[in-house]
């Protein structure tokens, strides 16, 4: 058995709807945009950028969602999110779901806007924006051989019961098989790596006291409550719910 100088960090896992057994996490690869932000907008051509957060930002979509430090623009982005799991290199786009995908849930990628512009404009990287803690808060993953692997249903949030998010997963502007087979064209996915598909139009900030609820079609539904950051958070990482 392998010694260890200090005590290894506890595995993040997110809960199965319906099972007791969690699934792993390994990596988390996020997806831009993905959908039409205006209907005028012309199809595209390249594959959308990708970017990547750690692990541990993959929280319980339930109960309080801490407002983070540093910024005074944190932006919600609701999204369809893939389980992998069996990994690959260069996969075929036909063989994704019959292969690879394990399952789905819904996700927010939470993001810092404000840090995320001023990153843009000097061409320095997006992690400080994107890859905070609690940044990846997701619903319990649903096995595909229980959900199948949905090519439409509404994606929604509101905020306060105003909804500011909408649209169909059938206007994903790249599937889901031919994201996956980017991706791992790139890096070879790993079983227990998370996709974070895209979002729809109407992203916006979130204040101290938003209620924040959304779903993806009959995968999952959240709702959250956004608190101070100066507050103690009151739940942990997502392996917390594994035994509860």
């Amino acid at each position: 058995m392998t010694e260890f100088v200090i005590p290894p960090p506890v595995p993040v896992s997110l809960p199965v709807a319906g099972r007791t057994a969690a699934f792993p996490v390994g990596r988390v690869f996020c997806i831009g945009r993905n959908y039409k932000w205006d209907r005028h907008e012309a199809a595209p051509t390249d594959m959308p950028p990708w970017f990547m957060k750690p692990a541990r930002a993959v929280v319980p979509a339930q109960g309080e969602l801490p407002y983070p430090p540093g910024t005074s623009d944190f932006c919600h982005e609701v999204e369809l999110v893939v389980a992998i799991g069996r990994g690959g290199s260069n996969i075929d786009a036909a063989q994704v779901q019959e292969r690879h995908i394990w399952g789905y849930a819904a996700g927010l990628d939470l993001t810092r806007r404000d840090l995320q512009q001023q990153a843009k404009r000097a061409g320095n990287p997006w992690e400080a924006a994107k890859a905070f803690d609690h940044s990846a808060p997701c619903t319990p993953l649903v096995p595909a051989e229980v959900c199948g692997h949905p090519k439409s249903g509404a994606v929604w949030l509101a905020v306060n019961g105003v909804e500011r998010q909408r649209a169909d997963l059938s206007e994903l502007l790249w599937p889901v098989p031919e994201l996956v087979a980017m991706l791992s064209r790139s890096v070879a996915l790993q079983p227990g790596d998370l996709v974070f598909t895209g979002t729809p139009s109407g992203v916006g900030a979130l204040q101290p006291g938003d209620v924040v609820s959304g779903a993806v079609a009959d995968i999952g539904r959240f709702s959250m409550t956004v608190r101070a950051s100066r507050e103690p958070a009151r739940h942990g990482i997502a392996t917390s719910l594994a035994g509860a």
